[in-house]
């Protein structure tokens, strides 16, 4: 069966990847294109999800259908991911949950956040049957009914420790997303000015 090959425009549509870093991932000689007869650039996607760990292939490694996800806006909030990654693991544990950790510093409205994106492949491949998190809005700030139900579409399990998170919590996240959002609009008005200009 012939293996499939991607463009870059399919690479950075199902993994937010960039050409910028698929072009330095070659000079590091982690990636090697096959270039059609115009030149142009395609990967593997097996080479691809390796380099993202999205493929696992440790035959060692004991086999995990459940995934704990944890997640914070900001590297100031590395303790209270690890503060996270205790409580859950602590109530993976008690309900004799085999598990793997997916955890990131991302933005809750970041799209295309690597973790997410691991997880959201994971259950695609039909690798995952329970997520454990421990508030809605560590798994997105918007958008978290859409991709509860692409979970239970798989039909996997999506169970939330806690119901609400600590309002002191939940305001520094708020800030931290809110400033993302408007960074984001202010760069799309400013690059759509810019080229009016031209």
């Amino acid at each position: 069966m012939e293996k499939k090959l991607l463009t870059i425009k399919n690479i950075k549509e199902a993994y937010g990847i960039s050409r910028t870093t698929l072009i330095n991932w070659e000079k590091k000689g982690l990636l090697s294109p096959i270039r059609t007869p115009g030149g142009q650039r395609r990967y593997r996607k097996e080479d691809i999800e390796k380099i993202l760990q999205l493929t696992d292939k440790e035959e060692n490694k004991p086999k995990t259908d459940t995934i704990i996800y944890v997640r914070v806006s900001t590297k100031k909030q590395e303790e209270y991911l690890k503060n996270q990654i205790e409580r859950l693991e602590k109530f993976a544990k008690e309900k004799g949950y085999s598990y793997e950790i997916i955890s990131e510093i991302a933005s809750g409205v970041n799209e295309k956040r690597r973790g997410l994106r691991k997880l959201l492949n994971k259950i695609k491949r039909g690798e995952v049957k329970t997520v454990i998190i421990e508030y809605p809005d560590r798994l997105a700030r918007f958008g978290y009914e859409y991709l509860k139900f692409f979970m239970e579409t798989f039909g996997v399990k999506l169970i939330v420790v806690n119901g609400k998170e600590e309002t002191e919590d939940l305001n520094k996240e708020l800030a931290e997303d809110l400033i993302a959002i408007v960074t984001s609009f202010s760069a799309r008005i400013y690059g759509t000015r810019g080229g009016k200009k031209k």
